[in-house]
């Protein structure tokens, strides 16, 4: 890699001709099944997740790291800029591709490419499903520990981008504790492997800058991930309460306790309601709020510590304690858990999530004052979070056939990550910036910092091909409020 100039590369707006030189490449180099331009399958890439929509110039679904850096070079030649995507479940627009650029995806690059139970390390494709890798090492009593609530459809290419969670993060850590090296496909075509199987390297930290960087920084084509020995023994509780602030004080004493369980995850009345219509978990739905808590390690640790959450948490005023006496019920508490966004559906069609990341004892004020923004804006707001970090995700549950209701839900959603930030939080815990957040970025860092890390992009990308227009504002919108391209928002 070479050193450039710390600016952010203007949006590349790619001209009809280049596009349609770089589709005949493609189809050239990949085969004319592995080359989508109809107007159906591009208006199947032109957004991920998220609320964003963008415009795709070609898709291409490269198999090899060595397809993936013609692919690249193609680009370059072209001048077209790229965006890697694995499933497509990002919630930032980190995916959403832009001004006809190219959508690389990775979804046909899914192989295990090899499992070390005796170093607890694998060799995986990105397009490999996160949870598929946890049921492919299962056999060896290990896991893959970021678990995100999409885990069943999210690729590990996405995680590694991300630098995802879930509600195991609390003690387990996000992704990039568990990445070790990460082959790359750089913006110019080279390909390195940035990190090692030990974990450790001479120099700078490559691996740990990469993990996180949103497609920017080149795209990874393997990657080695530690793996997780399965803990000897696992007890999960639900505890139910009267108001939301009871809980959240509940979890602060966990905290202060000494403890750090596997999981502190946090579910409000509303939230309850859908996911208990969808699942039928026997879950209290007149609860002001539920609290899940689970413990893992040793049998004797785990049942001491399941006796003192239990009293912190009568202590603080749960209304009943329930502990999972089996997997099975273990399981269906956490599939209550992990479909709650799907639930959203039984209330309203569609939902606008958040992601910020507030300090624990703030948790209560803030969690009061987006209830209030939600009700200023006329608008329905679940809040289902990571209680333990404090990683908020209030979903704005809406009906976008209602005329304004999108200036409704963009306006709250800037007061709630404008609220979280002044309470000493974060712009995001896991999801990522992409273009969602990337104008607010000056809420929490300086011009200098944008400055220095516009010049790491810069050394990765010396094309400004790579993902452009993402995570980092402009020079000109430094000040202003948030903006995203005309017509993107949905």
């Amino acid at each position: 890699m070479t050193a450039a100039s710390p600016t952010v590369a203007p949006s590349a707006v790619a001209s009809t001709d280049a596009v349609d030189a770089l589709a005949h490449e493609l189809r050239r180099l990949l085969g004319v099944e592995r080359v989508r331009t109809s107007a159906t399958e591009l208006g199947l890439y032109r957004r991920d997740a998220s609320n964003i929509e963008g415009r795709a110039g070609v898709v291409c679904f490269p198999t090899t790291t060595a397809e993936v850096r013609e692919v690249v070079r193609a680009s370059v030649r072209h001048g077209v800029p790229f965006v890697a995507r694995g499933s497509g479940t990002g919630l930032a627009g980190g995916a959403t591709p832009l001004d006809g650029a190219i959508v690389v995806s990775l979804t046909r690059m899914n192989r295990i490419l090899s499992v070390d139970p005796v170093h607890r390390l694998a060799w995986v494709e990105p397009g490999v499903l996160n949870l598929d890798l946890t049921r492919a090492v299962a056999v060896h009593g290990l896991h893959f520990a970021p678990d995100p609530s999409s885990q069943q459809s999210c690729s590990i290419g996405g995680n590694v981008a991300n630098n995802s969670g879930g509600p195991h993060c609390l003690a387990d850590g996000v992704t990039s504790a568990h990445v070790l090296a990460v082959e790359v496909v750089m913006p110019d075509g080279d390909v390195v492997v940035l990190g090692s199987e030990s974990g450790e390297v001479d120099g700078y930290d490559l691996r740990g800058a990469f993990v996180g960087s949103e497609g920017m920084c080149g795209i990874a084509t393997r990657i080695c991930v530690r793996l997780t020995q399965d803990p000897p023994a696992v007890r999960t509780m639900l505890f139910d309460y009267d108001s939301v602030a009871d809980g959240a004080h509940t979890v602060g004493a966990i905290i202060a306790a000494g403890m750090v369980p596997a999981a502190l995850e946090m579910m409000d009345q509303l939230c309850v309601q859908a996911v208990e219509a969808y699942i039928g978990a026997g879950l209290p739905t007149d609860a002001a709020a539920i609290l899940l808590v689970e413990v893992a390690g040793p049998p004797h640790a785990v049942e001491d510590e399941v006796e003192r959450v239990v009293a912190i948490a009568r202590a603080h005023r749960c209304r009943s304690v329930r502990v999972a006496q089996d997997d099975a019920e273990r399981a269906l508490i956490w599939k209550g858990r992990k479909t709650a966004f799907g639930a959203v559906a039984r209330i309203k069609p569609n939902y606008y999530l958040h992601d910020t990341v507030v300090p624990r004892r703030a948790l209560p004020e803030v969690l009061r004052q987006v209830q209030e923004i939600a009700a200023r804006h006329d608008l329905l707001v679940m809040n289902v979070f990571h209680a333990g970090d404090g990683n908020l995700h209030p979903l704005l549950v809406f009906d976008k056939r209602e005329p304004g209701v999108m200036d409704r839900v963009h306006a709250a959603g800037d007061e709630i990550v404008r609220v979280s930030v002044a309470a000493g939080g974060v712009l995001s815990g896991e999801h990522g910036i992409g273009l969602e957040k990337r104008d607010l970025m000056p809420l929490m860092f300086s011009s200098t910092d944008l400055e220095a890390q516009a010049a790491l992009r810069a050394a990765f990308d010396t094309t400004g091909l790579a993902n452009p227009t993402k995570v980092l504002p402009s020079p000109s919108s430094c000040g202003d409020a948030h903006h995203v391209p005309d017509g993107a928002w949905i």
